[in-house]
């Protein structure tokens, strides 16, 4: 910690800026770290508070402006991309849309703070059309809670942090022992994860002529078929495949037991 103060004195606005900016973006960057880092500096006079929240969340909300304008151009393209570090890619959308389907735009306030949502909340907000202002106001909420959150944590425990980093110093090789056991436990994991969701990689799936031929034949009776988008990305009013069945996806467990199953069903989501 004592060196992060340092690097944080010398250059600490900058770090603080482009750390929580790439994190915003979606890069792997420990932004809460820098945060914290921050706070810490603060209460050893290194940084100025004031400077520090205005940079972080200048940061964030750039950040998330990006993704926001990305979504609402790309859409579930960009979802999708996005969410390639996830083990299943579609249900990482899901988990997100569902958030959103629970919470409403109070979702981009708590965002930051749950891991893989905090990159998903800008994008998806975009892609479901919600008012610039509006994602500006919740997301400035959400951006302040986050970096007043950190920020707080390093002010009140920089004397324990830098406690706590001097003792892991001492115990070097115990350390590193420890992160190496901890990034293998976290591979075993990810390949047990990649093995338990492979079913999902198989779904099987049918053109939209193969299955219009179907629907005007006279197998149509034997075939159902399924509305499936997202809360977010529903309208009523929209066209939709005559004779399809809306399903709420975010209460899929409760819809399934409705379906029948002596026919062949077919889900689409726009």
């Amino acid at each position: 910690m004592n060196h992060l103060i340092a690097l944080l004195a010398h250059h600490g606005y900058a770090v603080v800026f482009w750390l929580v900016f790439a994190e915003a973006i979606g890069l792997p960057m420990p932004a809460a770290l820098a945060l914290v880092g921050a706070g810490a500096a603060v209460a050893s006079g290194a940084l100025s508070a004031p400077i520090v929240l205005l940079l972080a969340i200048l940061a964030m909300l750039l950040g998330d402006l990006v993704l926001f304008d990305l979504g609402r151009r790309m859409g579930w393209a960009l979802l999708g991309f996005l969410c390639k570090i996830s083990v299943n890619p579609e249900t990482c959308i899901l988990r997100s849309a569902e958030s959103f389907y629970k919470r409403g735009k109070l979702t981009l306030v708590i965002a930051k703070f749950i891991p893989g949502l905090n990159t998903m909340a800008a994008p998806l907000a975009g892609s479901m059309k919600m008012r610039l202002a509006q994602f500006l106001r919740f997301d400035f909420a959400g951006a302040a809670l986050y970096a007043l959150a950190y920020g707080c944590l390093g002010f009140v425990f920089r004397d324990f942090l830098a406690a706590l980093t001097n003792s892991f110093q001492a115990a070097g090789r115990l350390l590193e022992q420890t992160v190496l056991i901890a990034i293998l436990a976290y591979v075993v994991y990810r390949a047990w994860l990649f093995q338990k969701y492979a079913v999902y990689r198989v779904v099987p799936r049918v053109q939209v002529e193969e299955l219009a031929r179907k629907l005007a034949s006279d197998e149509s009776a034997g075939v159902l078929v399924m509305d499936v988008r997202s809360h977010g990305y529903y309208d009523a009013e929209a066209l939709r495949i005559k004779g399809s069945i809306r399903l709420e996806p975010n209460n899929l467990s409760e819809e399934l037991k409705t379906l029948p199953k002596d026919k062949d069903i077919y889900v689409y989501c726009t």
